[in-house]
């Protein structure tokens, strides 16, 4: 059963250090097709998608819903982040129920390496404190690729299990409310 989300949507944009964390807009619609049709970031989302299918598809203001964030820094987009509701039909949870929310994060290969993520996540998982008190929060990433499992160490989530999803193996942790 998924619970219902009672923030309301979008909220003020969340200022960290460097970034912005903010609804999606217009102006974010190129950036939107480069993360996505990306080979790189491709790698560990189990493959890009062609460019031109995602030019048709996307709408003008891409992303536009609750539990998605743009990354912002000096006023560009620089990658989403994303606190949905864990479908129950998939693998990992921490309530027999499902729907626990479940942290996500993509940047553009350019801003790979500089702590973004990182700082981008905090700000959210607390904003999500503040919005769900209470919430279990879960991440599931690829075990390949390390420097998300170190992330989300560091992040505070503890591993669970492992399991095999879109056709690589999972590292599922789960960061519980202190």
């Amino acid at each position: 059963m998924n619970r219902p989300v009672t923030e309301t949507w979008p909220p003020a944009p969340i200022r960290t250090g460097r970034l912005v964390l903010r609804a999606s807009a217009a102006e974010d619609r190129t950036a939107f097709l480069d993360l996505f049709s990306s080979p790189e970031v491709g790698t560990h989302t189990g493959g890009a998608r062609p460019r031109e299918e995602l030019e048709r598809a996307m709408p003008e203001v891409p992303g536009r819903r609750p539990g998605l964030f743009v990354i912002e820094r000096d006023g560009a987009m620089i990658g989403v982040i994303t606190l949905d509701r864990r479908g129950p039909e998939r693998r990992g949870h921490v309530r027999p129920e499902g729907g626990e929310t479940e942290l996500g994060y993509l940047l553009l290969p350019e801003a790979w390496g500089h702590g973004y993520a990182a700082e981008a996540c905090a700000a959210a998982l607390d904003w999500c404190a503040g919005a769900r008190p209470g919430e279990p929060v879960v991440l599931t990433t690829r075990t390949a690729n390390e420097r998300a499992v170190r992330l989300a160490v560091k992040l505070g989530f503890t591993e669970l299990e492992r399991f095999e999803e879109y056709g690589a193996e999972q590292w599922f942790g789960a960061r519980h409310p202190s």
